[in-house]
């Protein structure tokens, strides 16, 4: 019988060795594995609010103001004001920060072929759904503090 603690230890465990090998494949790029899912965040779509950011990585605004901070140093990415909200500011990646988000890319396909040979095709769909059910479920929890406790 699974007890209730396996499965979020075993979520970690997951997630602390996928972040540690990718920081150490992209440590001689200068970025982290943190820094990465930015740039492919951003990589996706057009220029975004740093809100819209934090929101699609998902991660904490303070922690995602944090990196672009870092990115905009390297000159990866760049801020602007928001042309129709002052208070907000718009992030895209610049010609450096595309040209080194391809490189991330390349030298992570290692990382991502382990992760895939690791399971059965079908049971990475499988895994992938159950990851957003789990995710969806912890982001979306109507229930009082009484009915979680007792659940």
């Amino acid at each position: 019988m699974l007890e209730k603690s396996e499965l979020p230890m075993a979520i970690r465990g997951v997630y602390l060795a996928l972040h540690r090998k990718t920081d150490a494949k992209f440590a001689d790029y200068g970025v982290t594995a943190d820094q990465f899912v930015l740039l492919a965040t951003l990589s996706r779509g057009h220029a975004l609010t740093q809100r819209e950011l934090a929101r699609r990585m998902p991660s904490d605004p303070s922690t995602v103001r944090a990196m672009l901070v870092l990115l905009e140093k390297q000159g990866l990415v760049e801020r602007e004001v928001h042309p129709s909200d002052s208070r907000a500011r718009t992030v895209a990646m610049t010609a450096a920060g595309k040209k080194k988000f391809k490189q991330l890319w390349r030298a992570s396909e290692t990382i991502r072929t382990q992760m895939f040979q690791a399971i059965e095709p079908d049971e990475a769909n499988v895994l992938l759904r159950l990851l957003k059910q789990l995710t969806d479920s912890l982001n979306n929890d109507t229930r009082t503090p009484s009915m979680a406790r007792n659940a």
